[in-house]
């Protein structure tokens, strides 16, 4: 019997983009939801208004401000399993207690693509960024706050200091290990 044959096949997925602000979350969460043909749901869209007032006055948020969010995020996950389509969220997801809250929100197998990057090159993302409520000076508190998700199950690590488009390749190749397939396939620098 071949590996491919023995692995289970997740489909549809559900998939959160996890790491610390800059990381690029949100372009590398895009791109591996259109290449998976699946719907994208940006988290920072679902922060309650007082969070964002908080991190745009440089204050991080606690853990009592980031459980309705997270729960939030939870509830369009578990909708999306419930209906028999997959996902792909962007979220910080820095604590393992978060990433468990949505694993068990969820409904059904989550997965994790942690970006990982420097935090000399993510400091320069941020200070080049421009329109968001997320401060640079926010960044410590990030990386404080940060439980790496190491031998969780279901997680993929990759290196930020790439393209979007290599970066997206190297999470669908981990998540490929797991059984989860693009629904099209990248060839001469198109989608097909």
């Amino acid at each position: 019997m071949s590996m491919a044959a023995s692995r289970p096949v997740f489909e549809p997925a559900l998939i959160v983009v996890m790491g610390v602000s800059g990381c690029g979350k949100t372009k590398v969460g895009v791109e591996i939801a259109a290449r998976l043909g699946l719907a994208f749901v940006e988290g920072d869209t679902l922060h309650p208004r007082g969070n964002v007032e908080k991190m745009s006055a440089g204050i991080p948020l606690a853990d009592d401000d980031r459980w309705p969010w997270l729960d939030l995020l939870g509830a369009a996950l578990r909708h999306a399993h419930e209906e028999g389509r997959g996902l792909v969220v962007s979220c910080s997801a820095l604590k393992k207690s978060y990433r468990d809250r949505l694993r068990h929100a969820a409904g059904g197998p989550l997965f994790f693509v942690f970006l990982e990057g420097s935090r000399s090159l993510l400091q320069a993302r941020l200070a080049a960024r421009r329109d968001h409520f997320f401060p640079p000076a926010l960044l410590d508190s990030q990386f404080a706050a940060l439980e790496q998700p190491g031998e969780e199950p279901l997680v993929v690590t990759v290196d930020i200091d790439a393209p979007v488009d290599s970066i997206a390749d190297a999470a669908l190749e981990g998540l490929g290990a797991f059984g989860i397939a693009p629904a099209r396939i990248k060839e001469r620098g198109s989608l097909i």
